[in-house]
């Protein structure tokens, strides 16, 4: 059998930074962006992911190398849509290591891997599994038009009194969102901003 730390996945990117988005914006992470995606959104700013066979294979052994090359002890798995690989061997490495494993999925795939946190932003494009409801920490939605906030409603009727739900604009239409989306937030204050504010600070 093939160990544990040997296991593979496509790699588009993998870098230290800090986490720009929801709930734990600010704090220290490592990341693991896998290739592959079958959701397909329109406005998606990382659209060379979806593809998983154009970016190449790295074993778990080589991630946890580099993570631990940093100080920050958490891992945050991203996409294209992470959930289309089966993140079990990867999970269980990471916490092994004494890392904090935190994942962004749409939900359009069934929940593999074993999580400290699961940030789920369901896309129209491709519904979210019930189970993604059931199991996330933060909901968090990204705004593009004004619709999107009656959605972003639907989808938070669905998940646990507990979970945090953030709303976020779309970086292209954050000028015409944010003052929906402030209005919104203060007539429904369980709702939440959430910033890109790795791009307003020009970090990865």
């Amino acid at each position: 059998m093939t160990p544990l730390v040997d296991t593979q996945y496509p790699v588009m990117e993998a870098f230290y930074t800090l986490q720009g988005e929801g709930a734990f914006t600010g704090q220290a992470a490592y990341f693991i962006r896998l290739g592959g995606c079958d959701v397909g959104c329109t406005w998606c700013d990382v659209k060379e992911s979806w593809d998983a066979t154009k970016h190449p294979h790295r074993t778990i052994k080589d991630l946890l190398k580099e993570a631990t090359m940093h100080p920050g002890r958490l891992v945050v798995i991203t996409g294209g849509e992470p959930l289309m690989h089966d993140l079990g061997p990867l999970t269980q490495a990471f916490r092994e290591a004494g890392f904090r494993t935190h994942i962004e999925t749409s939900g359009s795939s069934p929940l593999s891997g074993h999580w400290d946190w699961i940030c789920l932003s369901p896309k129209k494009f491709k519904a979210a599994l019930p189970e993604s409801f059931e199991a996330a920490h933060e909901l968090k939605v990204i705004v593009f038009n004004t619709h999107d906030l009656k959605w972003a409603e639907e989808q938070s009727a669905s998940t646990l009194p507990n979970c945090e739900l953030f709303l976020q604009p779309e970086w292209g239409k954050r000028e015409a969102m944010m003052p929906l989306i402030t209005q919104h937030v203060m007539a429904h204050p369980r709702w939440r901003v959430s910033l890109q504010t790795h791009k307003v600070l020009g970090i990865p």
